[in-house]
């Protein structure tokens, strides 16, 4: 299964036009509440990330993935030190990406970054999104979708509010 678990804007935006996450941080989260991602991550063999998006997780500090990570980029190749045995550089197809990592075991995959996502999207292959609507509307910036070479249905699969403030809604692809 090629599940995508992410949050957008009210209006569509993962990310300012900067890849900013700031509005991400101002969630008011007393407690902390993983709002869910410990038990998406328990369910999940592997991260299919695009380089953009590790350039992002990178930019963090401490590297946040216990799980294998694959990273899809055609300029990156060469593994940082600090990072071998946690990421591999891949390119190609989606189709071709999701056949390799399935025979090497990697059934349920994390498909994160709004390209990566939308090429997989339009390759018909993500099965799961989980989409948390933050209220806030940016106005500009990076999108979770874009242009699809068709339309893709979905099916509700459950709905929750988050903090009285967010919604958390999973559909699957139909």
């Amino acid at each position: 299964m090629n599940c995508v678990y992410i949050a957008q804007s009210l209006d569509g935006f993962i990310a300012g036009p900067q890849g900013e996450l700031d509005w991400l941080e101002k969630i008011n989260n007393p407690d902390d509440n993983d709002l869910g991602f410990s038990a998406f991550m328990n369910s999940i063999d592997a991260l299919v990330m695009g380089r953009n998006t590790y350039e992002k997780v990178r930019s963090f500090g401490e590297w946040p993935y216990d799980k294998p990570v694959f990273v899809i980029s055609n300029q990156l190749t060469k593994v940082p030190t600090e990072l071998s045995g946690k990421i591999t550089f891949m390119s190609g197809s989606p189709d071709t990406l999701v056949k390799h990592l399935h025979q090497q075991g990697f059934q349920n995959l994390y498909i994160d970054g709004g390209k990566l996502i939308q090429s997989f999207l339009a390759a018909g292959l993500i099965d799961e999104l989980t989409i948390t609507t933050v209220p806030v509307l940016l106005g500009q910036g990076i999108p979770l979708f874009d242009q699809l070479p068709q339309a893709i249905e979905l099916k509700l699969k459950r709905s929750e509010v988050l903090l009285n403030q967010l919604v958390k809604t999973t559909y699957a692809v139909t």
